[in-house]
């Protein structure tokens, strides 16, 4: 059975029983906060869990890395409409330790991907359509500082009201230990005096 198939028949399965009762919400965080966190799969239960969120609490945002890498991006505009259209009032970048993101190397991104069919002749086109791949598919060295970069990014971003804590934690993906690397009330409180 392929893998399309086995979802297929096990949400079929999953509407039928009205197993979704208990995952009924609406589009508003009942914790009021949104969260830019890493896609690794180590923490998709770890997280909600080791931070005590239910379905509905948070708005949750996954990228490589927890990383906001431009300011007018895809990850910064779902950040502007979670605080302005769907109530949030905080942001938590969550970056973890053992992350694919440290010391990503663009060089052996592209290998894999011409291993994988993608042609040279691809690869220079979106070089020559000033696509900068090395930086693109550059990674970090430490998460603590990725976390610190993203943080100030959305902090400093022209949409995003001053009074927004923005804070930066760092999540272990084997316990789920939260250390607290950027508190962003401390940020909040001083940009209103």
């Amino acid at each position: 059975m392929s893998l399309i198939s086995e979802i297929m028949e096990y949400n079929k399965s999953f509407v039928e029983n009205k197993e979704y009762e208990q995952f009924l919400t609406d589009k508003f965080p009942d914790k009021k906060m949104v969260i830019i966190t890493c896609m690794d799969t180590r923490l998709t239960e770890l997280l909600p869990r080791a931070m005590n969120l239910h379905n509905g609490d948070a708005k949750v945002i996954k990228s490589a890395g927890a990383v906001v890498s431009h300011p007018f991006g895809s990850i910064m505009r779902s950040v502007v409409v979670a605080v302005y259209q769907l109530e949030a009032d905080e942001v938590l970048v969550i970056g973890h330790h053992d992350c694919g993101m440290t010391g990503l190397n663009p060089d052996q991104v592209l290998d894999r991907a011409k291993a994988r069919g993608v042609t040279d002749e691809m690869v220079n086109l979106l070089k020559h359509a000033g696509i900068n791949l090395n930086s693109w598919l550059t990674g970090f060295d430490n998460v603590e500082d990725s976390v610190k970069q993203s943080v100030n990014m959305i902090r400093n971003h022209p949409l995003m009201p001053k009074k927004i804590p923005v804070h930066g934690l760092i999540v272990h993906p084997q316990t789920g230990k939260l250390d607290l690397v950027d508190d962003g009330y401390a940020y909040a409180a001083a940009s209103r005096e």
